[in-house]
């Protein structure tokens, strides 16, 4: 039996970022992973994969669009869709490879094949027991399903199938306009896919900020994009590679169907533990079947710990990161920390989205104090240049102190846009702080700037 300080049970961001900081503060480290690749369902069929998509599909839409508005002129591209498929895979074989990289130059142990908890301080991995002074559980998440709704992954599909269609489909409903049903809607509809998208509340991307999903709706309307919102999905039924969808509009139970080649289920993820053994443990858990944790990632029993989407909170690759990194350093005897309340949000359609902090509507449920600035990408100049000019920057400030309290961004580059709010924020910053400091011309960064010095006295450009 080998023993360690830390086993890790599963290589998602969450597990594989603990795993590499655990190893550098001089602890003996194991990582259980089942997959033929590490980086868990982000960097195989999540979170990467899609971003390359985003990117082949963006490409196609500037040579339509804008190339000859440039003054380049040609034959546009043609879509060669297995080629796609091949560099989105030679992404990500570069991302797993990169991981696999990191262990090896960390002296990582990869303990290949699914992992389960017999005892405190044991990890079974197969029919070998290693014994571990801390388990942390990084066991990530998984669609959720929908009832009436068989999934096959062919012709009803969740992100993973939708990423690797053996053909570019003429119609896809997306059951949900969350992030993911968004980004892989957006995706197909620049494909030349008539894309409906069904949400069951009355306003899509749920728990963003109202006026920036209002804009965002607008924008992908305009793009193609069809919306019917307020509709429960009573089932799906897929006959010879078809698929219908049957819904009820909850303002009046009136029922309607929608036919297409494909159907995306995007109604969000739950966390992932089968297997692992934990109830057998007396790990505890909540009722949404998350571990149930304290402030430094302890489970119910001692020596276990769980991050990333197996514990409560936004299930976003980099809150995983940094779950990551702050309880290899509590193990380790250090301080780490997560703040909860910075933790940016993107959604990678074109334009992007980002946001941080808190939304217009929670202030007004808190009774809090606050300001607005606000600055158009129509004022920006580097924006009109490279025909992105829509949407805005929001800087929700405090009232009487300047303390910036969120920020939300729908324009070119908004989702490297909010590290700029990010970081003042950790930092305590006003507005005020932000509209002070020089932002290089031409810049899509300057429409964050003007945005603060609208909470001021106003912006100059608008």
């Amino acid at each position: 039996m080998a023993e360690f300080d830390v086993i890790v049970v599963g290589a998602g961001p969450g597990g594989y970022v603990a795993a590499i900081r655990a190893a550098q503060l001089g602890l003996k480290t194991a990582v259980v992973e089942g997959r033929e690749t590490l980086g868990g369902t982000c960097l195989n069929v999540g979170c990467i994969p899609s971003k390359a998509l985003l990117n082949a599909t963006h490409q196609l839409h500037e040579v339509h669009e804008n190339f000859e508005k440039m003054g380049l002129i040609g034959g546009a591209p043609k879509v060669d869709w297995a080629k796609m498929q091949d560099y989105k895979q030679d992404v990500v074989n570069g991302n797993t490879k990169g991981i696999e990289f990191l262990f090896k130059k960390n002296k990582i142990t990869w303990l290949k094949g699914w992992g389960s908890i017999p005892a405190a301080g044991q990890v079974k991995v197969g029919e070998d027991i290693h014994l571990a002074k801390n388990i942390i559980i990084a066991s990530g998440s998984e669609p959720s399903a929908l009832p009436g709704i068989t999934v096959d992954e062919e012709t009803v599909v969740t992100s993973t199938g939708a990423l690797s269609l053996k053909k570019i489909p003429k119609s896809l409903v997306v059951i949900g306009a969350g992030v993911i049903g968004l980004e892989l809607g957006s995706a197909y509809s620049r494909l030349g896919t008539e894309v409906t998208v069904v949400e069951f509340l009355d306003a899509i991307t749920p728990g963003m900020d109202g006026e920036v999903a209002k804009s965002l709706q607008k924008i992908l309307t305009k793009q193609g994009l069809k919306f019917v919102l307020g509709a429960a999905v009573q089932g799906v039924e897929a006959k010879k590679g078809k698929a219908t969808v049957t819904y009820k509009l909850r303002k009046d139970d009136s029922e309607a169907k929608i036919e297409a080649e494909t159907v995306l289920v995007a109604t969000g993820r739950r966390p992932y533990t089968a297997g692992l053994g934990l109830e057998a443990l007396g790990v505890e858990m909540l009722p949404r079947g998350q571990i149930k944790t304290d402030d430094h990632f302890r489970t119910t029993v001692p020596g276990i710990y769980a991050i990333g989407d197996a514990i409560v909170g936004p299930m976003l690759a980099h809150k995983a990161e940094d779950e990551g990194m702050a309880v290899a350093e509590i193990i380790a005897g250090k301080h780490g920390h997560v703040n909860y309340g910075v933790i940016p949000g993107v959604i990678y359609t074109t334009p992007e989205v980002s946001s941080v902090g808190k939304t217009e509507e929670q202030l007004k449920e808190e009774g809090r104090a606050y300001k607005i600035g606000k600055f158009p990408f129509m004022g920006n100049a580097r924006a009109k240049a490279v025909f992105q000019a829509e949407g805005f920057v929001k800087i929700l400030a405090d009232k009487e102190t300047d303390r910036i309290l969120g920020a939300h961004i729908i324009g070119p580059g908004a989702g490297d846009l909010i590290h700029e709010i990010c970081v003042g924020m950790e930092f305590g910053a006003a507005a005020q702080d932000i509209a002070l400091t020089c932002h290089a011309h031409p810049t899509y960064s300057e429409a964050v700037r003007e945005a603060a010095l609208a909470c001021g006295d106003g912006a100059i450009h608008a």
